[in-house]
């Protein structure tokens, strides 16, 4: 019986400093998109945010996550407090899952990113209600869903400029 696996062979060079700003710069302007209020279109930030804290948790961990939480709370003018939360949560999570995760490949990587994701929702769901006592509908949940699925794209996307040349030099092992 053969096993089917979707991982590269090719060694990944570490992540630039630069990279990882930008691509979480870009998210948080997909966010700002008037666009980023329907249901179905997920929060790219905190998909960002997760995927860098899976990937380079010494980089992105919770106090950035901390404060482009208070950037997308004063941005969308929501409850103060009500991103950071969820942002925080995910960036944990994602570090401590990080060593597990990563031994997956990308499909079944974001069947485990779907929880996390869902559970940031539900922070920002319990946090909303706090405030206005107004329930949210179960379409407020299917922009996880669709996270989830982006996750295999957005890993190829972001993990792009890491790939090493496929030049090899025969004088040198690695």
């Amino acid at each position: 019986m053969t096993q089917t696996t979707f991982s590269s062979s090719r060694i990944l060079q570490p992540a630039r400093a630069w990279h990882i700003a930008l691509s979480l710069f870009v998210a948080f302007m997909l966010n700002l998109i008037p666009t980023a209020y329907w249901p179905v279109v997920p929060d790219w930030l905190a998909l960002t945010l997760c995927f860098w804290s899976v990937r380079e948790s010494r980089y992105v961990g919770m106090g950035w996550a901390f404060l482009l939480g208070l950037a997308m709370d004063v941005a969308n003018g929501s409850l103060l407090g009500q991103h950071p939360l969820a942002y925080v949560a995910i960036s944990y999570a994602g570090a401590a899952f990080s060593r597990r995760l990563l031994w997956f490949p990308i499909p079944l990587q974001a069947l485990q990113i779907l929880p996390i994701l869902l559970v940031a929702q539900l922070f920002q769901a319990g946090i909303g209600f706090l405030a206005t006592s107004i329930p949210v509908g179960w379409d407020y949940f299917l922009g996880p869903c669709i996270a989830a699925v982006l996750w295999i794209p957005l890993t190829y996307l972001l993990l792009l400029p890491q790939y090493q040349p496929v030049e090899r030099d025969e004088n040198r092992p690695i």
